[in-house]
């Protein structure tokens, strides 16, 4: 992480926790949340990687949406539209992580430009991170919209080099998620694996700079790797 310039962030399960939809969905269909939950998440990232292939790209919110009917059509749930409408509305209001609030703000202590870069429209991006009150640690909010492909294509990357005006190998991506690490290792960007259920990392042919248990293990890691620790 050595000469890192910004810190880019992915946004679903890297800084807010998507699982935090359990309760709605409990509310929902008692006693069956966390397996709607799991298996929600899998089909809505199946959808976007299987879109981007096919060329069809739609807003994640209807990607998240049609993993949703999926996923009650598969476990025999009937699900009427304010159901329907009640437990998309979770996802647009997902909570952050306990320690990132503190995380972001130690990090911009440290001066770092701070960016989100997500498979989320921009609706989304911004529903979520205005609804923690987190908007104002962050320099840019960026979406796949722009250019109507998800992640982990290099054409989304590349929306962070723009924006940040920034070279690849200057750039931290922090992200939880082996796929997208992968992804960005690929393309040039440093990484950091947020790896907090002490999982595998993917086989993909790449492997993330640094792991961390949690983001708020992040400040140290950069300080570390700019006074040319062997972190880095």
């Amino acid at each position: 992480m050595t000469h890192t310039q910004a810190v880019v962030f992915d946004l679903y399960g890297t800084l807010y926790d998507v699982h935090s939809v359990v309760q709605q969905c409990n509310a929902s269909y008692p006693g069956q949340g966390m397996q709607i939950s799991e298996l929600w998440r899998q089909k809505q990232l199946e959808y976007t990687w299987l879109r981007s292939l096919m060329g069809q790209y739609v807003p994640f919110e209807q990607a998240t949406h049609d993993a949703l009917v999926y996923t009650c059509r598969h476990l025999k749930l009937g699900l009427d539209e304010p159901t329907r409408a009640a437990l998309c509305n979770a996802y647009l209001n997902l909570s952050p992580y306990p320690e990132v609030p503190a995380a972001l703000q130690q990090l911009n202590d440290m001066g770092l430009p701070l960016a989100i870069l997500s498979n989320g429209s921009v609706f989304s991006i911004d529903s979520v991170v205005r609804h923690s009150g987190l908007q104002k640690h962050f320099a840019h909010l960026l979406s796949v919209e722009r250019v109507g492909v998800f992640k982990p294509d290099p054409r989304v990357y590349t929306l962070a080099c723009q924006a940040l005006g920034l070279a690849p190998p200057q750039i931290l991506f922090v992200s939880s998620n082996a796929w997208d690490a992968a992804g960005a290792r690929h393309f040039g960007f440093r990484v950091c694996w947020v790896n907090r259920r002490g999982g595998a990392f993917d086989e993909l042919g790449a492997t993330p700079h640094a792991v961390a248990g949690g983001l708020d293990e992040l400040p140290a890691l950069i300080g570390a790797a700019s006074q040319g620790s062997p972190a880095s």
